[in-house]
Formats: structure tokens, C-alpha cells, sequence
């Protein structure tokens, strides 16, 4: 095939699995992700046995790319968001990336044999900024309630929350992030969550 020909096609089959992702509805976006990672759970032999580095990277290349950890950062941090430059906005996201996933990737562990539901969505085409409503439910267990708020971005839908059994995990983080500016800065809040990685 003509080079030219081949990177043309190839732009535009790019172009379009962008926008069929742009187009994808919120809530049929955190199905298709969840069933697609419980799939991967329930197959694999590997991270079955304990190996945590392919747990780590199921987390990272079928959940993580679908969160705005910019906006989440930005909502944990709160006031003190406005304090960092954008270098330290930058190295912060990064780190709260991480953490985040490290803490995913451990909660996933035990995960293939819970059943998650979905609430009915309330949307409107005009909708920006939507709220996924489900339930995972542990076998013998009760089902707990955990909400996606999600937004629309110009590469599609983006989590920037998860709220499980009513708390806001950037909610949950914000207390932790204030108190360690006012003691060290946000340099001192970037040299904590490096240390907590790297643990």
C-alpha cells in the first residue's frame, strides 16, 4: 500500500474511533469499561495468582484513561488548587494518578465475583456534567451504592469523581491534601504522595 495512502487511512480511522468514543453515552461508557475489566479479571490466570504489576496495568490502560485527574487534583486540592504553578498542578496530578491507581488496583483484587447494576440515567442531549448511578454487590453481601460523575470533554465522557456508600473520594482526600500545605507547602503536599508511591 502507498505510504501516503496508508497514513491517510490510517488519520482517518484515528478520527473516527475519537469520535465514536466522543459520542459514547456516559453511562454505556462505564458498562462497557466494567465489563471489559471484570472480563480481564475472571480470565487471567496471572492476576488471579497475585501478580499486581498486570493488575496495575489493567487499572492504568482500561480504567485510567477515561478519568480527568487534572479536575480531580484540582477538586481534592480545593482553594489550594490556585496556590500551585502549573508545574506543581502538573506534578500533583501525576502523583494523585498514581495513588489512585495503586488504591484501584488493590480494592480490584477480589472483584470478579461482585455484581454491579446500573441505575436508570437522567440526562438530558444538552447535558454536560452527568452523574452514573450503580450498585456492586458482593456475593452474601449488600449492595453498595458507587455514583460517577462524569463530563463531556472533546475526547468524550471523563469521570473526575466516584463517590462510594455517599463519600466523594476527592471529598475524602481533601482534608489529607489541606493539612499537608499548611504544613510544608505544596511542594511538601508532592514529596508526601511521592513517598506514599513509592512505599
Amino acid at each position: 500500500m502507498n505510504r501516503t495512502i496508508a497514513f491517510t487511512l490510517g488519520a482517518v480511522m484515528a478520527v473516527a474511533a475519537t469520535w465514536a468514543a466522543a459520542q459514547e453515552a456516559p453511562d454505556a461508557l462505564i458498562k462497557r469499561v466494567a465489563s471489559d475489566v471484570v472480563a480481564t479479571l475472571k480470565s487471567d490466570k496471572d492476576i488471579q495468582a497475585g501478580n499486581k504489576k498486570k493488575l496495575y496495568d489493567l487499572v492504568e490502560t482500561k480504567i485510567a484513561t477515561n478519568f480527568d485527574f487534572l479536575r480531580m487534583t484540582s477538586l481534592a486540592m480545593g482553594r489550594n488548587w490556585s496556590k500551585a504553578t502549573p508545574e506543581q498542578q502538573k506534578a500533583l496530578a501525576a502523583e494523585f494518578k498514581t495513588l489512585l491507581i495503586r488504591t484501584y488496583s488493590g480494592a480490584l483484587a477480589n472483584y470478579q465475583n461482585h455484581v454491579m447494576e446500573f441505575k436508570p440515567l437522567k440526562m438530558q442531549p444538552s447535558d454536560t456534567d452527568v452523574t452514573v448511578r450503580t450498585t456492586v454487590t458482593a456475593q452474601g453481601g449488600q449492595p453498595i451504592p458507587i455514583d460517577y460523575n462524569l463530563e463531556k470533554t472533546p475526547e468524550g465522557w471523563r469521570a473526575y469523581d466516584v463517590t462510594v456508600g455517599g463519600v466523594s473520594l476527592v471529598t475524602n482526600y481533601r482534608e489529607e491534601f489541606n493539612n499537608a500545605i499548611r504544613e510544608s507547602g505544596v511542594d511538601g503536599l508532592i514529596k508526601t504522595l511521592q513517598a506514599k508511591n513509592k512505599s
